[in-house]
């Protein structure tokens, strides 16, 4: 037996047609997102599944939106996205999805009782990635970030079971933390894309402008940005980190293990002195074999210690 059919089993999904779901949902978590499906071997077996059903669902539909291959025009995109969403939309009330991913997304949030609205908000952020190419102030670019990621993180958190209500309002520190953190190692990728993901104002105050990015030089004054920026994701880290206590203890790793391991990557373009133009930071294999290697001894330890109640 694999090990997914394990978790699969652990989960109490037994329907054939959702475990198929589950398991297309696990393989987008695999082949795209390698630091969090690192992360989520940390959790019990019973819990992974959910995690690959909201990972597969973003994935999926960021899947339509940054496809540079794809022959769809933006406009097509997103009227193709906005049906598919509206169809999801409306398999969560009536409990069911024909959809080869959504079926187990739309399992996950009725098993969890996850709120829609914050599908409601990601649906929203991934049509304006469409459309907006460029934010003027952090408040403007927070509507996106919010709904591409802050609400990724209240999704979570029902499956890691909060003893504490401010356990959501860290979780949306992180998952801001995390795109953040993944906005400033992908400038060079972005702009490719022609779309910039830092507050435009911000930049300017160190006489970096959009036409200055798209030389694609990493200056003196493009570095001070990029510190810049990064010193927010160490703010926005820290002011997470007591909510991972906030959660139940076999799920404290896997988030502590995916915060390190994310919000490093900015302690690596850090070392590549900021070249974000010719290089895409990355955090070293052996960083994260150490990171989890210990993590793991203690999320085995932790799920043999009951969750406290409150």
């Amino acid at each position: 037996m694999s090990l997914h059919s394990r978790e699969l089993d652990a989960a109490g999904i037994t329907d054939p047609h959702l475990r198929e779901s589950y398991d297309r949902c696990r393989r987008l978590n695999a082949e795209h997102g390698k630091t969090y499906y690192l992360a989520t071997l940390l959790l019990p077996p019973a819990k992974r599944p959910y995690v690959h059903a909201l990972y597969g669902f973003a994935r999926y539909a960021d899947e339509i939106v940054d496809d540079l291959q794809s022959t769809l025009t933006d406009e097509q995109k997103a009227q193709w996205l906005g049906e598919w969403g509206q169809a999801f939309l409306a398999d969560i009330d009536r409990g069911w999805s024909d959809d080869p991913v959504c079926r187990a997304t739309v399992d996950t949030v009725l098993r969890w009782q996850i709120p829609k609205e914050h599908f409601t908000a990601f649906l929203h952020s991934m049509t304006m990635d469409l459309t907006v190419r460029d934010y003027r102030t952090f408040d403007d670019l927070y509507e996106y970030v919010y709904g591409s990621a802050a609400v990724i993180g209240l999704q979570m958190v029902p499956i890691l079971e909060p003893t504490s209500p401010e356990a959501y309002a860290r979780a949306t520190d992180l998952g801001v933390a995390f795109q953040l953190a993944n906005f400033i190692r992908d400038v060079g990728e972005d702009l490719d894309r022609g779309r910039v993901y830092l507050p435009l104002d911000e930049l300017a105050e160190f006489g970096v402008t959009r036409e200055v990015l798209e030389q694609r030089v990493a200056t003196s004054q493009v570095k001070a940005a990029l510190a810049g920026q990064i010193a927010r994701v160490r703010m926005l880290e820290e002011r997470a980190r007591p909510g991972i206590a906030m959660l139940s203890p076999d799920s404290r790793d896997c988030i502590d293990a995916a915060r390190v391991l994310y919000c490093g990557i900015v302690d690596e373009v850090e070392r590549q002195d900021y070249e974000v133009f010719t290089r895409r930071a990355k955090v070293p294999m052996r960083r994260r074999l150490a990171v989890a290697g210990p993590a793991w001894v203690r999320a085995r330890r932790a799920r043999r210690v009951p969750a406290p109640v409150g």
